[in-house]
């Protein structure tokens, strides 16, 4: 575990150092795009977050290298190198299309062809469990198509839902933790030395979301662009590959008991084929309402609206940062929610648990127009826009403001004027609510 605590730390480390330098480089090289219909930032923001997330990647693989008991990984698997060379294709073609904007069947095609490297390099799916029938063997052909096929959905989904500052890195993060906490208790419980490349993949991606958080928090200074989300979503398809057609769930030896008996212990078994849904669930959830949106009003599926759940949750009155947390609020729920029943399916509490969680998320669904405030203790470590005395201040000057004020026009903010996000490297940094 330390090392695998290690690896995260360094990863995040050299994501966070990286992320600052890139943000320079992107204002340079002109990748900070005018504000489209469908934004919902007012400021152009540079992108080519992806860059720095890359090489916290390669920074993580590298120290695994070198350690101890994850060297053994690369020595028994090649299923690292395979993770780095789809990552630096699809982290390729993301870096084109953040600068150049280039179309979406070539994105797509892309997208195939980095999960097809993986797949020559051994990091396919060999087999499924499905519940009354086993093991089923896949051919080839079988292998590779549903591989691809998973590469593509995750890449799609998490790039859908890369909408608000912070809100993908924070999903895949949280998605990244409850995979990472399935991957290894299969190594470390059952003694499956196959999961162990799963367990890296998933602490590497915790760090890259780590590292990279601090500077996308709302109101973010960079974007991770599609070299970031694409990026994020390769290697949270990676993993779940890799523990899902790798690891012979014969090794497991639940096959022992009653029935019924058998029936719960194979729960750990058959968790693998619903972990990888339950991760992306929203975000694989909004890409079909939106493939379905689209396609009843005539549009191609990847012509860009208005329509994702975060704009919906804008829409009714949340703010920025409460729709962010609460889509955070609705991953960690379903994905630890899983993990949980993985752990003991026969417990009626994590039924329980999981239903009162969601009617507390609902209410919070619900409330758009309130606003919580953290007691007086814990005002050191929130934003200030959840602190009492911040909150009278704030609510002091709108009362004295200029009535004109309200009425005043916005005016959008080019590219190249100091203090907008993104507008200078060293710019101050503008002051939302």
């Amino acid at each position: 575990m330390r090392e695998y605590l290690l690896t995260l730390c360094i990863t995040a480390a050299v994501t966070y150092l990286l992320t600052g330098p890139v943000r320079k480089f992107a204002i340079v090289a002109g990748a900070m795009p005018e504000i489209r219909a469908r934004d919902v930032h007012r400021e152009p923001t540079p992108r080519l977050g992806g860059i720095a997330m890359f090489f916290g990647l390669c920074a993580g693989l590298l120290v695994a290298d070198h350690l101890t008991n994850l060297s053994e990984v690369f020595e028994k698997s090649n299923e690292p190198r395979a993770l780095l060379s789809g990552a630096a294709l699809i982290w390729l073609i993301g870096v084109l299309d953040d600068k150049f904007e280039i179309d979406a069947l070539i994105k797509l095609g892309g997208q195939m062809i980095a999960a097809g490297v993986m797949v020559v390099q051994g990091l396919t799916i060999l087999w499924i469990p499905l519940p009354g029938v086993g093991t089923v063997a896949l051919t080839q052909w079988q292998g590779t198509l549903l591989t691809v096929a998973l590469v593509v959905i995750t890449i799609n989904a998490v790039n859908f839902v890369d909408g608000l500052d912070g809100l993908a890195a924070g999903m895949v993060c949280i998605a990244a933790a409850a995979f990472f906490m399935y991957a290894y208790r299969i190594w470390y419980s059952y003694g499956i030395e196959a999961a162990a490349p799963a367990s890296l993949f998933a602490a590497i991606l915790m760090g890259m979301c780590l590292g990279f958080l601090p500077h996308n928090m709302h109101p973010a200074r960079i974007f991770m662009g599609d070299s970031g989300s694409m990026l994020i979503g390769l290697v949270l398809a990676a993993g779940a590959i890799s523990v899902t057609g790798q690891v012979d769930p014969d090794l497991m030896n639940l096959f022992s008991g009653s029935e019924r008996a058998s029936v719960h212990q194979m729960v750990p078994v058959y968790i693998p084929l619903v972990m990888p849904l339950t991760i992306i669930a929203i975000p694989a959830a909004d890409l079909i309402l939106a493939i379905v949106r689209r396609t009843w009003k005539g549009q191609s599926p990847f012509a860009a609206d208005r329509g994702h759940l975060h704009h919906r949750l804008l829409e009714i009155g949340h703010s920025h940062s409460r729709a962010v947390l609460i889509m955070y609020f609705f991953s960690a729920l379903i994905a630890f929610g899983a993990l949980a029943y993985s752990v003991n399916a026969a417990s009626m509490w994590i039924v329980l648990s999981v239903v009162f969680l969601s009617a507390i998320g609902l209410v919070l669904l619900l409330l758009p127009r309130f606003t919580p405030r953290a007691p007086r203790w814990a005002e050191g470590f929130v934003p200030p826009r959840y602190r009492r005395r911040r909150a009278a201040v704030m609510a002091s000057e709108d009362e004295t403001a200029a009535p004109a004020d309200e009425d005043e026009e916005q005016v959008p903010v080019g590219a190249g004027v100091s203090g907008v996000n993104g507008a200078t490297a060293v710019g101050s940094r503008t002051r939302t609510r």
